[in-house]
């Protein structure tokens, strides 16, 4: 059966974005030489059918291993971006890893297209930030599209909230991959005023896939849990990493008592 999208709101009328720019994501599950075979063997991908995109902020969650990252970077390759990260034009590529999900994928998109759009992945931002070096020497000035200094001469956490915060422009579809790995609790905060500010000011949309309880709190947003058991919508109280989270602080003391003592 399709996924269904487990929240959703209701646009203000007349509002054009409000259905977003990508609506869903459909496998076509006759493009599949076989299910045996990864990644098309990941249990959240072979009961896969479509995953219907929130118009604001879709979020995939999951133990590490369920196909978090294989399917993000899927869809963006199908809806047009760099494997590796970056624009749709970039087309750099440092290692050729990326799967075939995305030959089998179709994006669903809706009425408008949006203006702009970005693939951030934390773990490749070294990349995406030489390739940026590159061609500022072919268009001197690129920098300042970045905040006018490399990204290199920057922290990790620095540079990606940089490229987030001068980069993202826009009306457009902006695909974020474990962002938190950069970014410590106080700036995923910051990240979440990013994504706030561009979903209600300039309509954009987002989809992410993250382990972060601060960063999947955005309010009034989709949440893709990925299991052994496929994809399935569920609310944020529900997700383990708000449980665990949750269970700790409030009971720290009597968590690390039970958890040192079983070792």
């Amino acid at each position: 059966m399709p996924a269904k999208r487990a929240r959703t709101t209701d646009a203000p009328e007349g509002d054009i974005f409000s259905s977003g720019f990508i609506k869903a994501v459909i496998l076509e599950r006759e493009r599949v030489a076989s299910f045996k075979k990864y990644p098309f063997s990941i249990p959240a991908v072979q009961k896969m059918e479509t995953l219907e995109f929130h118009p604001k902020v879709t979020f995939l969650v999951g133990e590490n291993g369920v196909g978090k990252s294989t399917l993000i970077e899927a869809i963006a390759v199908a809806a047009g971006f760099n494997a590796e990260g970056g624009s749709k034009n970039f087309n750099f590529a440092t290692r050729k890893t990326h799967s075939k999900l995305s030959e089998a994928l179709t994006i669903k998109r809706g009425i408008y297209r949006e203006e702009d759009g970005f693939f951030l992945r934390a773990e490749s931002l070294y990349n995406v930030a030489s390739n940026i070096e590159d061609l500022d020497k072919d268009d001197p000035g690129l920098f300042n599209s970045y905040g006018g200094k490399s990204l290199h001469e920057q922290s990790h956490g620095e540079a990606f909230l940089a490229l987030a915060t001068h980069r993202f422009r826009g009306k457009g579809f902006y695909i974020l991959d474990e962002p938190e790995s950069a970014l410590s609790p106080s700036r995923q905060l910051a990240l979440l005023q990013i994504i706030h500010q561009h979903v209600q000011q300039k309509r954009s949309q987002f989809l992410i896939a993250t382990h972060s309880p601060i960063l999947m709190a955005y309010p009034d947003a989709t949440i893709y849990h990925l299991s052994e058991k496929g994809i399935n919508p569920i609310p944020y109280e529900e997700t383990e990493h708000f449980q665990i989270t949750r269970d700790f602080l409030t009971n720290r003391k009597t968590f690390l008592h039970h958890l040192l003592n079983a070792v």
